[in-house]
C-alpha cells in the first residue's frame, strides 16, 4: 500500500503532481496543500471566485487517488444535510412491521447505525482508506456562525458526535480543505484550527499557462490574448471581478465558435462568457472592444 508520505514526500514532489494532473501550483499553493497533508491539519483557502480554490483540493484528491467528498455551503445548511439524518420512511416502515407482526421495536433499534443516513462530513470521518479522504467545504463564507461552530469538532479532534451514538472517531482523519470566497469574516475558533493561505489572481503569463494547460486546443497566442483581456477587465469597478475560470471558458467559447483571434468582433460576441452582470458588460464596452481585446 502507497502511504501518503511516499505519495507526497515533499512539496516539489506534490507540486510536480499537481502539475501531472492538470493543477499548475505555485510554491506557495504547494507548500499549503503539503502540510495540510502531512500535518494534518485542515487548510482555509481563500481568494477572489474563480482562482482555483475548489480545483486545488480536487487536484489534491487526484494525487492521492482518494475520494474527494464534497460540502457545499450555502445560506442556513445544518448537520441534517452536513452530518447526518434519520431514515424516518424506514424508521416507520420498521414500526408498522412489527406492530403487524404482534410486537414492538425499541427507541435504540430506531436509532441504529441501519436507520442512520451518512452525509458527507460523517462519510468523510468514516471513509475507510487505505488513504484519507480530502474533504472539500465549499465557500464556508455563505454559511452562519452556528455552522462554522458545529465545524470546530471536526476541525480540531477530527471525530464528530451523533446525540444517539456517541462520538464517532476517523480512523484516517480526512485532509480537509475549506474555500472562502470572504463574503463575510470567518470566526477566530474556525481560524485557529487551520492553516491558511490566500490564492490570488495569478499573473498574465501563469494564466495562460493555466489556459492553454485547460484547453489543449488554445494557441498560445489566443490564450495570451485572453488572460491579457481579463486582467485588463479586472481594473475596472466591476462587480463581479473575472478569474482564472472565466478566462478558461472564454477561451473555450472562442473554440467552439471557431474564432482564431480575440479581435473586437470576437469581443462583442463572447463577451458574455467573462463579465456576468450587465453593469459591468455596459463598463466595458464604454471602454470599447478594441480596449478590451488590447493591441492588435
Amino acid at each position: 500500500m502507497t502511504s501518503v508520505a511516499d505519495l507526497v514526500p515533499s512539496v516539489g514532489a506534490l507540486r510536480a503532481a499537481l502539475d501531472d494532473v492538470g493543477y499548475l501550483a505555485d510554491e506557495g499553493i504547494a507548500t499549503a496543500l503539503f502540510c495540510a497533508v502531512r500535518l494534518p491539519q485542515p487548510l482555509l483557502l481563500e481568494g477572489e471566485p474563480g482562482v482555483g480554490k475548489t480545483e486545488a483540493a480536487k487536484a489534491l484528491a487526484d494525487v492521492l487517488d482518494t475520494p474527494l467528498i464534497r460540502l457545499q455551503c450555502y445560506e442556513g445548511i445544518d448537520a441534517a444535510e452536513a452530518l447526518y439524518e434519520w431514515n424516518f420512511p424506514r424508521q416507520m416502515l420498521a414500526i408498522k412491521v412489527a406492530e403487524s407482526a404482534g410486537s414492538s421495536v425499541s427507541e435504540e433499534d430506531l436509532f441504529g447505525r441501519e436507520y442512520l443516513i451518512g452525509r458527507p462530513l460523517l462519510r468523510a470521518v468514516e471513509h475507510p482508506g487505505p488513504r484519507p479522504a480530502v474533504l472539500l467545504i465549499d465557500e464556508i463564507d455563505r454559511a452562519d456562525d452556528e455552522f462554522e461552530a458545529f465545524l470546530l469538532e471536526l476541525l480540531g479532534e477530527g471525530s464528530v458526535t451523533i446525540p444517539e451514538l456517541g462520538t464517532i472517531r476517523a480512523t484516517h482523519t480526512p485532509v480537509v480543505i475549506l474555500t472562502s470566497n470572504r463574503t463575510r469574516d470567518l470566526h477566530d475558533a474556525l481560524k485557529r484550527r487551520c492553516l491558511y493561505h490566500w490564492i490570488d489572481f495569478p499573473s498574465t503569463e501563469r494564466t495562460t499557462a493555466i489556459i492553454r494547460r485547460r484547453v489543449p486546443g488554445a494557441t498560445e497566442s489566443v490564450a495570451s490574448q485572453v488572460a491579457a483581456a481579463v486582467r485588463r477587465l479586472r481594473a475596472l469597478d466591476v462587480q463581479k471581478v473575472p478569474g482564472v475560470a472565466e478566462a478558461i471558458n472564454w477561451v473555450r467559447a472562442l473554440e467552439l465558435l471557431g474564432l482564431p483571434v480575440l479581435d473586437e468582433a470576437a469581443v462583442a460576441m463572447t463577451i458574455g462568457s467573462v463579465l456576468k452582470y450587465r453593469e459591468d458588460l455596459e463598463l466595458a464596452l464604454e471602454r470599447g472592444s478594441v480596449w478590451v481585446a488590447g493591441p492588435a
